[in-house]
């Protein structure tokens, strides 16, 4: 074996935009000859040095013995990427045709790429001391900073990381000088802070109990479960009580949430209920942050990783469960250069190490509910709120010809008035953030439109700027018409940025938080609002999306929904289903407790079947129309796309590079069917023209077949050096 090593080539996958592997020679200096898969290595690249990953050995190469290089050097002494976490990125580059080498690199952090090593640093908190619980504050009257400190050290006994203070507020010469005194101490902690009191699991009703059965069953196979509850029907208790189960067999848990604002909150309940290290892993970490939680992960410390859709490739040697929780939701898609879904390479990555996963949604894909009407999924339902909450009470408030004050009816004033003075929360969703989508000159009708996407620019007033949500493009706000040079520039339609404005306006005495990206910029912000908004700190709660997923406000007693029409016309097949989720998982934030919820919908389209069905019937039902539709229309689930884009500077060049693919397979019609060359739906982004061909395929493996043909093909053509092309496989935006 040893002789086959030494007569063999290296075969390396490096993190370059190639669908190939490359091939080296082994090094002169000795230790190379106990090189595993997933190693890094340091390998000579045409005038660079890069880092890439060894995957075996091969004894053939399509280049010459003599014209091979060496490898530089061997980086680990061990395997930094795991058998099964090589087979989730082989599978993933082969299914969504990515090349190999950028695959592995995503799979760890950014550090590591970079040829780091793999070090762990030590946590530690600070903790209050005998002599600082002593402290008599009278002495410290003229000290409030210093009270404020010692008054938060005890509401927290069990201490506070750094992290936990900075997000108060509290300075570091408040904590040295604290430490100095002797009031506080610190002392090291195993990873993060653990509670000193664990809560009890709660009673599960006969529909959780039944899950929770069914899922510990399936401790040692591979299972997919859908479980599929209403909003507020305790399936975050039904995840715990199964999670108990493979904690108790020393195994590894693996949480996928969709968003970063559901990971402070969803890593609190975690760590009030299990004595073991729970650790976060999303992008808003520092890069030497996600580097500690990997490298906690793969040593096998962290037992529960909550994480975002790129979590999915975190090293876990003891996985037992993996749970994806609002399964539906389009952030797990990723939308640019590797193309994944992280829902599908979750199931995959169960599928490989033969390990149940749960998915969870109040409003499941369509998808997915069409694999568990075909028994491929088992189906587990809580068509029950938890406890003594109760499901809302839904009411469509017709907003035709009646007036409106900046979005708001006068019925919505009047019940937000209401709930207000009896002391509960009241919430106003709209998807729409900025102050206004348009400013328009009154005089001509021109509209201030980006330069580089030929689209509106939104005003937003607090910064005085115009800014494109869709290139990021940001420009000062004009004095003037550009077209006939006018003054009379008017901001129409709404925006959360102006909802909060006339809230303010109508509710001058509640305290107001809003939620959308444009307040939630700074780190920690999320986190501080979310707190805020749990202590009874803002008794108005605007957002846009990032507010309707998955919180839980127990004090929310009203959810209004301003409007309700924007996902009803749409080119995007999906926009419906969308719609429908995004309304339902809205509704659901009111009267999650002992209080009686109510959500009112303005909309100019009250007798809109859909909308009736979908809160006067239910979710599935909703559901069950759309895939009847989509049937007839052979849409997915019932056919498969793959999407080429590519954009150039001018329109012809990525026309003509998308007429040369077409040209280079005519496909069976029965087997597959071509849409386009057409321009995107969105002709111009970012100053480059768009054109995109649809490929539909009524089976999955004739769509992968063709692709593995094409793709070769594709490679040599010459007019791919014009464009900037992509694949996208199973696109979840057709734009």
């Amino acid at each position: 074996m040893k002789n086959l090593k030494l007569n063999s080539l290296l075969q390396i996958a490096v993190g370059v935009p190639l669908r190939r592997y490359f091939h080296y020679l082994p090094p002169e200096v000795k230790g190379w000859e106990n090189l595993q898969p997933g190693m890094r290595v340091r390998v000579p690249f045409g005038q660079r040095e890069l880092i890439g990953i060894f995957t075996g050995f091969t004894s053939q190469s399509d280049i010459e013995a003599s014209k091979l290089k060496s490898i530089i050097s061997v980086i680990d002494d061990k395997p930094l990427i795991s058998k099964d976490i090589l087979e989730l990125c082989f599978w993933a580059s082969d299914y969504y045709h990515y090349p190999i080498g950028e695959v592995l690199a995503h799979s760890f952090p950014l550090l590591l790429r970079q040829g780091k090593p793999l070090a762990i640093y030590q946590d530690h908190c600070w903790c209050l001391t005998e002599t600082g619980y002593n402290v008599d504050f009278v002495t410290l009257k003229r000290a409030p900073r210093q009270i404020e400190l010692l008054s938060y050290f005890k509401k927290h006994p069990q201490g506070l990381s750094a992290k936990q203070l900075r997000l108060q507020g509290i300075s570091n010469a408040i904590i040295k000088l604290a430490s100095r005194k002797e009031w506080i101490a610190r002392r090291a902690s195993k990873s993060e802070l653990m509670q000193e009191k664990m809560n009890q699991p709660l009673t599960l009703n006969i529909a959780q109990q039944t899950a929770v059965s069914a899922i510990q069953a399936a401790s040692n196979i591979f299972q997919v479960f859908l479980l599929n509850g209403v909003t507020g029907s305790g399936k975050t208790e039904v995840y715990l009580q199964a999670i108990a189960n493979v904690l108790q067999d020393q195994k590894q848990v693996l949480v996928l949430v969709p968003e970063i604002g559901l990971t402070p909150q969803t890593i609190q309940r975690f760590r009030e209920r299990f004595a073991v290290s729970v650790m976060a892993l999303h992008s808003h970490l520092s890069e030497r942050e996600r580097l500690n939680a990997w490298g906690r992960a793969h040593s096998g410390e962290v037992r529960i990783l909550i994480g975002t859709r790129s979590a999915v490739f975190s090293p876990l040697p003891h996985l037992g469960l993996i749970i994806v929780d609002e399964e539906h939701d389009l952030s797990f898609k990723q939308q640019d250069n590797f193309r994944y879904h992280a829902r599908d390479l979750a199931i995959m990555r169960a599928y490989f190490k033969k390990i149940p996963i749960v998915l969870g949604s109040a409003t499941p894909a369509l998808e997915t509910l069409h694999k568990a009407q075909q028994g491929k999924f088992i189906h587990l339902q809580l068509p029950e709120r938890a406890g003594a909450a109760q499901l809302p009470q839904f009411s469509v408030l017709d907003i035709r010809n009646k007036r409106l004050e900046e979005g708001l009816s006068q019925p919505i004033l009047e019940e937000i008035q209401q709930h207000l003075q009896r002391g509960e929360q009241v919430m106003l969703f709209l998807n729409r953030r900025g102050f206004s989508p348009i400013l328009l000159c009154h005089a001509c009708g021109w509209m201030a439109v980006c330069k580089r996407c030929d689209k509106r620019m939104t005003y937003h007033k607090q910064k005085q700027r115009l800014h494109c949500h869709h290139c990021d493009s940001q420009a000062a706000l004009f004095v003037q018409c550009e077209n006939c040079g006018e003054k009379e520039l008017h901001p129409i339609g709404l925006g959360t940025e102006r909802l909060e404005y006339a809230l303010r306006k109508n509710f001058p005495h509640y305290s107001i938080a809003r939620l959308d990206r444009d307040s939630t910029q700074r780190k920690g912000s999320i986190e501080t609002l979310l707190q805020e908004i749990q202590s009874g700190k803002h008794q108005i709660l605007i957002g846009t999306q990032m507010l309707a997923k998955g919180h839980h406000f127990p004090n929310v007693t009203l959810v209004t929904i301003i409007d309700a029409d924007s996902g009803f016309f749409s080119s995007d097949f999906r926009a419906l289903e969308r719609m429908g989720q995004l309304l339902l998982q809205v509704a659901g934030r009111a009267g999650r407790v002992e209080k009686k919820g109510k959500v009112i919908i303005q909309t100019h389209h009250p007798d809109h079947p859909l909308l009736h069905q979908l809160f006067h019937e239910s979710y599935q039902q909703f559901a069950t129309t759309l895939l009847r539709e989509r049937v007839a229309t052979a849409l997915p689930p019932y056919s498969f796309f793959a999407l080429f884009r590519a954009e150039a500077h001018e329109v012809r060049h990525a026309m003509h590079f998308l007429e040369e693919v077409k040209k280079l397979f005519c496909p069976d019609s029965k087997a597959l069917q071509w849409l386009g060359p057409i321009p995107a739906p969105m002709p111009k982004r970012a100053g480059r023209h768009r054109v995109q061909l649809v490929i539909q395929a009524t089976q999955r493996p004739t769509l992968q077949n063709f692709l593995k043909k094409l793709l070769p093909d594709i490679e040599k053509m010459g007019s791919k050096q014009r464009v900037r092309w992509s694949l996208d496989v199973d696109p979840m935006e057709m734009f």
